[in-house]
């Protein structure tokens, strides 16, 4: 019987021992779930005080393939970057731009130095300076300059606000321990709104700062046993909040879009730490255990993400090499005009967007790929740079071709020879149009001097041909008395003004010195026209068709292009104040039908209507016309 009594107690013991070692397995599996949760917490919450720090994050968003821009070109990128960004969001675009140019000065340096020695020159001897070099070092020294200032003043301004959220932390430990019943909760309002109102302090602290304050916030809130009504109601109200943000991120954790959840959930962080005070004591765990665990998912989703990621690597590097073997198999034998190689310049930016297009890589595994791609981009644009070195050397031909123009029209501007003068001047303007492209700095100022001297020639031309003759005049005379006879008439319908238009053009052409005597008459037609009791839209259009006829009846195309041009310009004018309008119409959306402003808005938007319909019959009117 002893002994059985102790077989009952060893199985005893045993049971205890394998219940214990159940327990403790147990245990040893929620803590390990508990420190997943909690690792997976803490890295979103130190993503967040990254993001309360100011980023560096670079802020341009296409990758750019500096090492075939130009030393000029990398100075005027640098510049750009520098003019049109924060400078505390273009490391990396400056580090990448500072690479290629070190490089390509770095080999132009020791070109410079080999011919030197070829020509007989001692090392020590050697020297060279160039202005793009000195630009660049002054760009880069102002970017240096500027982002240090920036730096100092933001550490200046995070130690600041560092200790303006000390101050609220005091003043939080000091309303708990002098807490006066009738102030003590608008006191706290205060120092809440103060803290939201603080900027952002160092990653280092963020976090610290936060859960001292967070701690003070909750120990006000389990000790104002005073006005507990605002309390209950502050602690309802924050539950209501933090619910809600649970439920996003639940929702966030079901996104396939990893990386945009891990934002947003970085965000509801934020607003979690920032902007919602703390709730009941009874249900704090339980929030926040919800909301950690809702992190947790989305957390080991973007984990797996980025390990099926690694996994795709060999895919984007199967389709850079693709795009590679494309870029260096690109025929350019064919090119023989600028054009030619504009249109392979924009198949080979396309080959280098699919290239980008691909997806990164880890420079790991890109470095290789990427030193093919140059090598296969550097053999095209050996190719281009070839070509253009040729082509400047026809500029430069081309621009000794046409400065011989100039002399010959410079000789010519004052001639009184009509005949000789005017031929030999009409065809070296066409032989000037046979000449190719001139280098681009002395573009403007060898056309601006051909011009000059060809225009100078053709006025003294047409004053000299537009000298008013004997019959010219007769027609001169009798426009005049036509005109003071119409002036005269006391009634007019619109078959006389018709007719009157009719009868002025019958008379014949004005020479072009008295031209003006046009004008009068329009003047005086455009009058005629709105005495009668015609629509707007038809004296508009017969007030325009008798100027453009009258253009068109003296062969004044130049005109004739102008009016047009001052048509279309109208059309947009109007159109664009009728889409203000319009928009207008949008802030009156909950406004009746009879508001006045309405009604005045409205009416406006018939008028512009009305408008555009008499000013697209003109352009239409103008368009049909053959000159």
């Amino acid at each position: 019987m002893l002994d059985n009594n102790n077989d009952n107690e060893d199985k005893k013991v045993e049971v205890v021992n394998e219940t214990s070692n159940l327990e403790q397995k147990n245990t040893e599996a929620s803590s390990a779930e508990d420190d997943a949760i909690l690792k997976a917490v803490e890295e979103v919450e130190n993503s967040v005080a990254e993001k309360a720090e100011d980023s560096e994050e670079s802020v341009v968003k296409e990758e750019k393939d500096y090492t075939i821009l130009s030393l000029e070109e990398l100075v005027k990128e640098l510049q750009d970057t520098l003019s049109n960004n924060p400078v505390n969001k273009i490391k990396n675009e400056v580090e990448s731009i500072k690479t290629a140019f070190n490089a390509k000065f770095g080999a132009l340096l020791a070109d410079k130095k080999k011919a030197f020695l070829d020509e007989g020159g001692n090392s020590i001897d050697f020297q060279f300076s160039s202005p793009v070099k000195g630009e660049y070092n002054s760009l880069l020294s102002e970017y240096k300059k500027q982002r240090d200032a920036h730096y100092n003043a933001l550490e200046k301004q995070m130690n600041a606000n560092l200790a303006k959220r000390e101050e609220v932390i005091e003043g939080l430990k000091n309303l708990i321990e002098n807490a006066d019943s009738k102030t003590m909760y608008n006191e706290f309002r205060a120092l809440q709104d103060t803290w939201r109102s603080i900027g952002p302090v160092s990653k280092n602290r963020y976090n610290d700062t936060w859960k001292t304050y967070h701690h003070h916030v909750e120990r006000f809130y389990d000790l104002l046993h005073l006005s507990n009504d605002f309390r209950d109601l502050d602690f309802k109200n924050n539950l209501e909040e933090k619910l809600k943000i649970v439920a996003k991120a639940e929702e966030l954790a079901n996104s396939n879009d990893v990386n945009t959840a891990f934002k947003e959930l970085q965000e509801l962080h934020k607003i979690w730490k920032e902007d919602i005070g703390p709730v009941a004591k009874e249900v704090r765990e339980e929030v926040w255990q919800k909301f950690s665990a809702a992190t947790k998912k989305i957390h080991d989703k973007r984990h797996e993400y980025f390990r099926d990621m690694k996994s795709k690597y060999q895919e984007i590097i199967n389709q850079k090499l693709l795009v590679i073997e494309r870029l260096d198999a690109y025929d350019t034998s064919g090119n023989k005009t600028h054009k030619d190689w504009q249109n392979s310049i924009n198949d080979i930016e396309k080959l280098r967007q699919e290239y980008f297009n691909a997806g990164k890589l880890p420079y790991a595994k890109s470095e290789e790929v990427w030193q093919k791609f140059k090598a296969a981009t550097k053999k095209f644009n050996s190719s281009k740079n070839q070509f253009y070195k040729e082509e400047k050397k026809e500029q430069q031909d081309n621009l000794k071709k046409k400065l011989a123009l100039i002399e010959v029209a410079e000789s010519l501007k004052d001639s009184e020879d009509w005949a000789v003068a005017t031929d030999t001047l009409k065809k070296i303007q066409s032989d000037w149009k046979k000449i190719g492209h001139v280098p681009r700095k002395f573009s403007d100022d060898i056309w601006n001097k051909f011009k000059t001297a060809c225009n100078t020639y053709f006025d003294r031309f047409h004053k000299h041909k537009n000298s008013v003759s004997e019959e010219q005049q007769e027609v001169v005379n009798a426009k005049k008395e036509f005109l003071e006879s119409l002036k005269e008439e006391k009634e007019h319908t619109k078959e006389s003004v018709l007719d009157a238009i009719q009868a002025w053009k019958d008379l014949g052409a004005l020479p072009r010195n008295v031209r003006h005597l046009e004008g009068k008459f329009n003047k005086q037609i455009d009058k005629l026209l709105e005495s009668l009791s015609l629509d707007k839209k038809e004296v508009a259009m017969l007030k325009f068709t008798n100027v453009v006829d009258g253009f068109m009846a003296n062969n004044d195309f130049r005109k004739l292009d102008s009016e047009q041009l001052f048509v279309r310009k109208k059309i947009d004018e109007v159109v664009r104040e009728m889409q203000q309008l319009e928009n207008n119409l949008g802030f009156f959306s909950n406004a009746k039908d009879d508001n006045p402003l309405v009604i005045n808005v409205k009416n406006r938007i018939e008028e512009f209507k009305e408008d555009l319909a008499i000013w697209k019959e003109k352009l239409n009117y103008i368009k049909k016309l053959d000159y």
